[in-house]
Formats: C-alpha cells, sequence, structure tokens
C-alpha cells in the first residue's frame, strides 16, 4: 500500500483518526523513527491530532548561541537574518539552527485544543512554551514582516504545535510579554541552579556565575542566593557589564545581586579560574556557566572545587571538551548539563523576576537595547 504524501488530503484527514504519539513522533518526515528534536524535518500543517494543541504564534525568542551564530554568519545584516531564519522554519517545519542545533521558545495564544491533550490548556490561553524550537512543528505566515533581525525577540505571525508531552506555561498578567518570555525561556537555569546550590554538601557554599550580568546568569545568581549560597562571583567580559552587575542590588538590602564582580575572559582556563579563587579566597563549590560562547569548558573546570559541581547552561557548550578536559587535569568534580526543564522551573524564575528588582533592571536594560 502507498502511504499518503503528507501534504495530500488523505494525509490530512488522518490526524484526527490515527494514533499520535505524545512525542511527537507522528510529525517526524525526515529521518524516520527518531525524536522530533532530532529530526532533519517535522510535518508542521495545521490539522491536529487529538492530544495536540494549536498556537497561533505571537513571538519567537531565539537561544543566545543560535541567535549569535545568525548574526556573525550574515555579517549583522538585517535582511540575510531574516531570511535565514525564515528559510530554516519552512525547510525544516521548525525553527533549529542547523548549525548550533538550538532553537528557542515562543509566546502565542491557544487556538484549538485536542480531546485528549493533558495539558491542561484551553482556547484563548495566552501562553509562553517551554520546550525547545528545535522540536516543536512551526510555520511562520507573516515573512516576519515586523521583525527587524537585530532582536533575539522575533515577533510574528504563524502557527505552532504542541505534543502531549509538551510544556506550556500560561503567562502572568502582571508581566509585559516581553519581559515574561525572556524570563520563560531561560527559567531552567535558576531552578537547576537552585536545586544544586541547596544539595550542596558545603556550608554555605562559594558560588561562581560565568556570565553573570545576562538573563540567565543574574536569575542564576538570585537563585543561588535564595538557596543558601554563602558567597557569589559574578564573571563578566568587561567593564560596561561590571558595572551593571555592581548596580544590580539584590531583594535583602545587605546583598547586592553578586557579592564579588570580576572581569575575566571566560575562554581563558588560567585566568578565569584565578579571578574566581582570589575574589572568594577558594575554589567554588558550584560554578555555572551561563555564556552563549564556544571555549569556557575549561575555566568552569579549574575554577571548582574538588568534590564540587559545574552547570553548563548553555548551547554552545562540548561535551568532549567538558570530559576530556576534567580528566586531563584530574578535576574530580560532577559536571551537569542544564536541559531547561526542572519541575517548578516557570514558577521560581517568575518569583525571582518579581522579588528582585536587580534582576529585572537587567532584563529591562536588555530588552530595551534590543528594541532600538
Amino acid at each position: 500500500m502507498t502511504e499518503p504524501r503528507p501534504d495530500s488530503e488523505e494525509a490530512l484527514g488522518c490526524c484526527q483518526h490515527a494514533a499520535s504519539s505524545p512525542l511527537g513522533l507522528h510529525r517526524v518526515l525526515d529521518p524516520a523513527g527518531v525524536l522530533p528534536q532530532a529530526a532533519w524535518r517535522l510535518d508542521a500543517r495545521p490539522e491536529i491530532w487529538p492530544d495536540e494543541i494549536r498556537v497561533r504564534v505571537r513571538r519567537l525568542n531565539l537561544d543566545a548561541a543560535s541567535f549569535r551564530q545568525l548574526f556573525e554568519a550574515s555579517d549583522g545584516d538585517a535582511g540575510k537574518i531574516k531570511s535565514a531564519v525564515l528559510d530554516i522554519v519552512a525547510t525544516r517545519g521548525k525553527m533549529q539552527n542547523p548549525v548550533t542545533g538550538s532553537g528557542g521558545m515562543l509566546t502565542g495564544t491557544v487556538e484549538e485544543v485536542g480531546p485528549a491533550s493533558p495539558l491542561g490548556l484551553g482556547p484563548g490561553d495566552k501562553i509562553a512554551t517551554l520546550v525547545s524550537l528545535s522540536l516543536t512543528p512551526l510555520v511562520i505566515t507573516d515573512g516576519l514582516a515586523r521583525w527587524d533581525g537585530g532582536s533575539e525577540q522575533v515577533p510574528c505571525d504563524g502557527h505552532a504545535i504542541l505534543f502531549g508531552r509538551s510544556i506550556a506555561a500560561k503567562l502572568p498578567d502582571d508581566l509585559p510579554a516581553e519581559l515574561a518570555l525572556a524570563v520563560m525561556d531561560v527559567c531552567g537555569a535558576p531552578a537547576l541552579t537552585h536545586r544544586v546550590v541547596s544539595a550542596s554538601p558545603a556550608r554555605q557554599p562559594v558560588v561562581a556565575i560565568i556570565g553573570a550580568a545576562g538573563k540567565s546568569g543574574s536569575l542564576s545568581a538570585a537563585a543561588a542566593r535564595k538557596a543558601g549560597a554563602g558567597r557569589i562571583v559574578g564573571v563578566v567580559p568587561h567593564e560596561a557589564e561590571a558595572q551593571i552587575l555592581r548596580q544590580a542590588s539584590g531583594a535583602d538590602a545587605r546583598y547586592g545581586l553578586v557579592d564579588e564582580v570580576v572581569i575575566a575572559d571566560a575562554r581563558d582556563p588560567v585566568g578565569v579560574s584565578a579571578a574566581i579563587r582570589n575574589a572568594a579566597g577558594r575554589p567554588a563549590d558550584v560554578t555555572v556557566v551561563c555564556v552563549d560562547v564556544p571555549g569556557c569548558e575549561g575555566g568552569a573546570i579549574l575554577a571548582t572545587a574538588q568534590g564540587g559541581t559545574v552547570i553548563f547552561f548553555s548551547m554552545a557548550t562540548s561535551f568532549t571538551a567538558a570530559a576530556l578536559g576534567a580528566e586531563g587535569v584530574a578535576a574530580d568534580v560532577t559536571m551537569l548539563v542544564g536541559n531547561g526543564y526542572v519541575p517548578g522551573h516557570a514558577q521560581l524564575a517568575i518569583e525571582l523576576i518579581r522579588s528582585e528588582p536587580g534582576v529585572r533592571s537587567i532584563f529591562q536594560r536588555r530588552i530595551e537595547d534590543h528594541s532600538e
């Protein structure tokens, strides 16, 4: 029996009758048998299976590593960046940068909910997806006419599909949509940092945040304080970001967002590890990497105490460099790759942005800078 083409009437009708996978396997077109994130191409047609949800897309948030790659590959040309994003989505049925392998997330309004959807959402709900665009079926219909190509946040029109095992959160009413999207895009980092610092065997552990003046870094610093960190060292690449971090006060008037600010190149293993050790008086018990450039594995490992933990929360991280680098310097450290999901991660991040004026000021500054 010949299989129906994906765009045939027979294929379109099957959505309402054929069995679907909560993992989205039924949306994989090429190659067959892999998960949607690993697929080269997804079926992004709007008709939904019984356990799916269709979302009217309002805004994408490209992950930092992907946007940096697109920007550099296009020499900063906005038209080329827009064309690249449109080509990726049209070709692959999802927004997954073929160089970095990463995507981002989106906000939108629920249009249709299948009768077997377990996500607890209804038509009209304004949501942020908490799963990557690299596995989310997506169609863009407006040619990105409202995007200037200069920001990670991409206003657009189109539709996306959520599976039975997808994750989404309703947007809070008290935060601007752009701010809520920026927070939820990185909410896995503070949640994992909070978990690891809370469980650290060290009393009042020293925590180093590499990239502390960024979105995920500032939230992770606030989460580390909330979890009981005794001393927090924020690492930034230059004086401009150091000033941003110094001005960011914590919710507790006795503290800043971090205790020490150091300027160092995260790609310089000896330099960044020495800077962290000098600032804290000893190696870090927990080191969190929140920068979107490759080559930061060695410094994070060297900066961390024996028996400590390194959290790599960047799509630019190389597993090979981290594993072999730690082995090469005889570092007995636990290395975690943040996967973006920790139970309760969205709520924790939203609570931090509400309660920490210093973090909110950093987010607002970055949103305003990108809107100019």
